[in-house]
């Protein structure tokens, strides 16, 4: 049985991690470096690493600071923001990055997933995909869920693995950072029609979360932020209450 993937995020601003709720009321959480440490100390899975402002100040990542954090773990680790070409993904890889994700750009230009997949291969290209559900219908959101695309989530998930994509990294804006439970109908429905694995992200406040997410949502991996930033839950403590709920993790 293949086990369940815990992944911590930080998402970066001004060379620091923040979190915020509903994409806004950003705060700060810490040392990225210090943080990435830790949790992969504490037995994290993967590591994310997204830069939130990249694409909409069109600036590509700081790849310095991901040198920094990859010299200090030893798990993989996937980098995201302001990605528009190979060069940027280059530039990454060489700095540490195991896999990077790609969000805005993909958006304005599809064939860029084709070209990321037949240039890095499609383990290295993650599809991030920032969702927003309004009048029960779930669209794409870009540039750091401030633009509203009227493509449906669902369809465009199904896009971008015929595309080469080999990982979805699915957050929703309505559940991010309230503590509240994933989107596990959505995830569900993206798990249940997909041939690679996908990531859920978005509302993580309890470790029965993790357990609905991984059970009724059927993902693959679970990635939470501010709840492992401010140490409400750690990710052993996280770890042996899913074993003890019959599901695989790696301890």
């Amino acid at each position: 049985m293949l086990t369940k993937r815990i992944i911590p995020c930080l998402d970066i601003k001004d060379g620091q991690t923040v979190k915020g709720v509903n994409f806004v009321n950003i705060r700060n959480a810490g040392d990225p470096v210090e943080l990435g440490k830790v949790y992969a100390e504490q037995g994290a899975d993967e590591l994310v690493f997204l830069d939130i402002t990249a694409t909409v100040e069109n600036r590509s990542t700081f790849a310095q600071l991901v040198k920094k954090i990859a010299l200090n773990i030893n798990i993989p680790f996937t980098v995201g923001g302001g990605i528009r070409n190979e060069s940027d993904v280059s530039s990454l890889l060489d700095a540490g990055a195991d896999k990077i994700t790609i969000n805005s750009a993909a958006v304005s230009n599809p064939k860029l997933i084709d070209i990321l997949a037949n240039s890095f291969g499609s383990q290295c290209v993650v599809l991030a995909i920032d969702a927003k559900n309004i009048s029960n219908k779930w669209f794409v959101y870009v540039h750091g869920g401030r633009i509203r695309t009227d493509i449906n989530a669902i369809a465009w998930a199904a896009e971008g693995v015929s595309r080469g994509a080999g990982e979805i990294l699915l957050t929703s804006m309505n559940h991010d950072g309230t503590k509240k439970g994933f989107a596990v109908e959505l995830t569900c429905q993206i798990s249940s029609t997909l041939s690679v694995p996908v990531i859920a992200s978005g509302g993580a406040g309890t470790h029965q979360h993790f357990v609905d997410i991984f059970t009724q949502g059927k993902a693959d991996a679970a990635l939470a932020a501010s709840i492992f930033h401010f140490g409400e839950i750690t990710i052993p403590q996280l770890k042996n209450y899913l074993k003890k709920h019959n599901i695989a993790v790696r301890i």
